[in-house]
């Protein structure tokens, strides 16, 4: 049996368990990954990461880290790794900012989607989540969707925006009048075709100028509080819709844990919200 540290942290009620690596140890495999993340009989999380010093990353990560000192090895609560997390990369910053180990009012994190700018401001932190992508080329040419999703709750199937935040996603507009509340996310949505990975699905309706609300079932996790590179596909989605208008670029998005904000500069994408570490302790992995 190993004891670890942890420490528990969220952005926006999107949870975390964050273990700390400085030596490169300890490594986590998927079933302790997974035992980490449950809510009954581990710490309880939507995912897992390790703090871990960049010369103890992958090959791939250090070659791209550039100045970054930090990697942020993410792993989603199945076990399975994910390329980035919008929500805990905030999380990630005030882990790191806490224990001294960055200082400042902006540093650079490595993460498997590439180095990301950390900022801090009123509210917490921003992050530049990169460069936006339309996920297919018939989109990009204004061809519009070829996926199609379906949720409990939803009269009819409706087609999705596939955006590219570095993690896969798939945005569906609802009628401003659609109570979201009634969707069933217990039951994983139906994206038609299946994505070779797998695929966050945002649920989203307009509140107002610049304002959306929206729900989200993210991959290898379920039904989540909130999640930042969804915001972030649900932003780019719908400006999209809208024609891309050039006046519209600082966006509130309204999650059930809270709201975070976005803007859109240029090509690249920042999103801003609070984080909080709640909590520290140690823990035994099973056997």
């Amino acid at each position: 049996m190993r004891t670890i540290g942890f420490a528990k942290g969220h952005g926006t009620k999107n949870d975390f368990v964050l273990v700390p690596a400085l030596d490169g140890t300890p490594e986590l495999g998927p079933d302790e990954v997974v035992f980490l993340a449950d809510r009954r009989g581990g710490v309880g999380g939507d995912g897992v990461i390790r703090v871990v010093p960049v010369e103890h990353a992958p090959e791939e990560v250090r070659a791209g880290a550039g100045d970054a000192q930090w990697f942020m090895d993410y792993r989603n609560q199945d076990g399975s790794v994910g390329e980035m997390c919008g929500n805990g990369t905030r999380v990630f910053a005030k882990y790191l900012l806490e224990h001294e180990l960055a200082g400042g009012d902006a540093f650079d994190i490595a993460t498997r989607d590439g180095v990301k700018r950390m900022t801090v401001v009123e509210n917490g932190f921003q992050v530049d989540l990169g460069v936006w992508r339309l996920a297919r080329e018939q989109e990009a040419a204004g061809r519009g969707s070829d996926s199609v999703v379906q949720a409990v709750g939803m009269p009819d199937p409706l087609p999705a925006l596939s955006i590219d935040m570095g993690n896969p996603h798939n945005v569906v507009a609802l009628p401003p009048e659609f109570d979201l509340s009634t969707l069933d996310l217990t039951h994983p949505p139906r994206v038609d075709p299946v994505p070779e990975h797998g695929s966050n699905v945002e649920f989203v309706r307009a509140v107002g100028p610049g304002h959306i609300a929206m729900r989200v079932h993210e991959r290898g996790v379920g039904e989540t509080q909130s999640c930042g590179t969804g915001a972030a596909a649900a932003v780019v989605a719908t400006w999209w819709w809208a024609g891309r208008p050039a006046g519209q670029l600082d966006w509130r998005v309204d999650v059930p844990g809270g709201r975070l904000g976005v803007r859109l500069d240029g090509e690249h994408v920042l999103l801003s919200g609070p984080a909080e570490i709640v909590a520290t302790g140690t823990v035994d992995l099973p056997e």
